[in-house]
């Protein structure tokens, strides 16, 4: 079976009216082959609202995001609430164990990284990466996050950057989404 993989997605939020989402635009398959170059893997949902970013399959990414959205609209746009039911979900359904993702989503609240292991993870910090670049992303929004004064959005696009010139499925068609 030929599987799709790559993708680095950082989020940072600088206080509730500072929050960015970014991922690079690199699409892999297999292990030798860049089928694209330009997909988007941020969006706003939930009346523009909340941010979302995935790692992973991309169809499986886009389900997710539709049961998120769904799940938002359950409760009321209650972002801890809508990751822990779909994480739930996600884990105990058996159709849903199999997809192979993970998820960033924001607001102006909280920052929080769902995955099919039905966990809920709120990062020690502001800043959180995920993905194949994902450690190098993180590990520059760290820097730039703690001894810099840039934006959600410079830290972001920095990090993203970075990771783009270490790791080889992370490429810098860079697209960010804000809040």
């Amino acid at each position: 079976m030929v599987q799709f993989h790559a993708t680095t997605i950082c989020a940072v939020r600088r206080g509730p009216d500072d929050i960015a989402i970014g991922g690079d635009g690199q699409v892999t398959m297999g292990e030798t082959a860049i089928m694209k170059n330009g997909a988007k893997k941020v969006k706003k949902i939930f009346k523009n609202t909340v941010l979302t970013g995935f790692a992973g399959s991309v169809s499986d990414a886009f389900a997710l995001t539709e049961k998120f959205e769904k799940k938002l609209e359950e409760h009321g746009g209650n972002l801890k609430r809508a990751a822990v039911d779909l994480a739930q979900m996600w884990r105990s359904d058996q159709g849903m164990r199999n997809l192979e993702a993970l998820m960033i989503v924001a607001d102006k609240n909280d920052l929080l990284v769902v995955s099919g292991n039905g966990e809920v993870i709120v990062p020690d910090q502001d800043f959180i990466a995920i993905g194949s670049g994902g450690n190098y992303a993180y590990s520059a929004a760290n820097a730039l996050f703690n001894h810099t004064e840039m934006c959600a959005e410079e830290i972001v696009r920095e990090s993203l950057k970075i990771a783009s010139s270490i790791c080889v499925y992370t490429n810098d068609n860079i697209s960010v989404e804000k809040l």
